[in-house]
């Protein structure tokens, strides 16, 4: 997949893995214009719905959403392409027989590395305490990436300017929000 092709030449290119119905890719967009946004999402209906709309607000030489499983897609993306990756309250999977579902994980963690640009970020969050746990162990043990902070890699706040959907919903439901962030340094 050609980035270059895709969006604005020599603009900082950011990945929302699952954008669902594409509300931080606009909050996002909106408040950095000098930024690229793609997304990939499983859902061909929001894909389409939102890369539309996209096009719609006269967005689409900044940002495009596919219909796309990011674990397959992001082998085929040029290496150091990415300046950011998001992944927001991903995995409602919670049977064992679900596993093979959940995004955040081995199949995926080595391809966010391999797509960063050195310096680039990784910002996962959920609002479940268990899930934000086994995501910073994984991520701990991968290679190439290491907390953005001496601290470590949980932070309070949304540095980003924009808030998914469901990080909107939580916060209007009083429930703790787990973020965490990491760079390839």
């Amino acid at each position: 997949m050609n980035l270059a092709e895709l969006v604005l030449p020599g603009f900082p290119i950011e990945l929302e893995i699952g954008p669902g119905r594409g509300g931080f890719l606009f909050e996002r967009l909106a408040a950095v214009p000098e930024l690229c946004m793609i997304g990939f999402e499983i859902r061909r209906k929001w894909a389409t719905i939102v890369d539309n709309k996209l096009k719609a607000h006269g967005l689409g030489p900044r940002a495009r959403v596919f219909a796309e499983d990011a674990k397959s897609v992001l082998p085929r993306l040029p290496a150091a392409s990415l300046s950011r990756v998001y992944v927001h309250f991903p995995d409602p999977w919670w049977k064992k027989r679900h596993e093979k579902r959940l995004v955040v994980g081995n199949t995926l963690l080595p391809e966010v590395v391999r797509a960063l640009v050195p310096g680039g970020e990784l910002f996962v969050q959920t609002d479940v305490e268990d899930r934000a746990a086994e995501y910073e162990a994984v991520i701990n043990a991968t290679p190439g990436l290491v907390a953005a902070h001496a601290a470590g890699p949980r932070i309070a706040e949304n540095p980003f300017q924009a808030r998914s959907p469901r990080e909107h919903r939580a916060i209007k439901d009083g429930l703790p929000i787990h973020r965490l962030l990491y760079r390839k340094p």
